[in-house]
């Protein structure tokens, strides 16, 4: 009888409640003797002569209409991680819940043990009343809190303003910039730099490079920006005919040969 609990419920003999209804956190049974608990009577008698209780399917009975309330105005539900179980945690919302390895966190989860005993916010993605299935998903709030503070930090900022970010990726024709959590700007090849020669991104910067970009446009809406860093420093023809006045003369580089000339780089 180590897999089962004994409960009197003063009939003419004790029933049978399964040990694994009971939350298990970090080792410790959460029932003790003595303990008063609330049961559903599943069959009068056993081959053994015995009731057969269920503590699970008296929690789902009385916490059943909470939790539908809660998925279909989707509600926020609180539980406690209790254990491990194939292909994700088993969450205690006053009823056992399912939540998938997927719907732990934004990014995929490779150790699940430090989420047991723990106690996290959730909302109900799926639930079955005839089977007693409950899917929760601690995920989609945090999705929705990074999109809250996307749109806050999109409020916070203005064309012409100056951003700092990491670069992400790169194409041929630019950089993608994370400028604050979920909130990316491009930088096109050709607001990199004044040089007319630089034809590639990779060329300029590099994935992880840290880099400072003014915010060319700004479209909330679709949540688009596009960024420069040449911005940052003068255009080097502002006062051209000041540094290169007819007549003088300078020291530059050859960058292209055509047919009616040669172009040189003077700066």
């Amino acid at each position: 009888l180590e897999d089962f609990v004994l409960v009197d419920i003063n009939y003419k003999s004790e029933g049978m409640i399964p040990i694994s209804e009971f939350r298990v956190v970090e080792g410790h049974k959460g029932i003790n003797v003595g303990e008063e608990v609330e049961v559903y009577i599943d069959r009068i008698e056993n081959d053994n002569g015995m009731i057969v209780l269920s503590k699970d399917k008296a929690d789902m009975l009385r916490a059943w209409n909470d939790i539908s309330k809660a998925a279909e105005n989707e509600e926020v539900i609180e539980g406690t991680i209790i254990a491990k179980v194939k292909g994700g945690l088993s969450v205690d919302i006053g009823v056992k819940a399912f939540l998938p390895g997927s719907q732990i966190d934004l990014r995929p989860v490779r150790n699940m043990d430090h989420y047991i005993g723990k106690k996290y916010k959730f909302k109900v993605i799926k639930f079955n009343k005839r089977r007693g299935n409950i899917v929760l998903s601690r995920r989609a709030l945090l999705e929705e809190e990074r999109e809250s503070l996307r749109s806050q930090t999109l409020d916070q900022m203005a064309e012409g303003s100056m951003v700092r970010g990491v670069v992400k990726n790169i194409t041929d024709y630019g950089a993608f910039i994370e400028v604050a959590e979920g909130v990316e700007g491009l930088i096109h090849v050709s607001e990199m730099s004044w040089s007319t020669h630089l034809r590639s991104a990779q060329d300029f910067v590099k994935v992880g490079d840290e880099v400072e970009a003014v915010i060319l446009t700004l479209d909330r809406d679709e949540r688009k920006m596009s960024l420069g860093i040449k911005q940052l420093t003068t255009d080097p023809w502002t006062d051209i005919t000041t540094k290169y006045p007819v007549g003088s003369k300078h020291t530059g580089t050859v960058r292209n040969f055509t047919n009616f000339g040669v172009f040189v780089e003077l700066e």
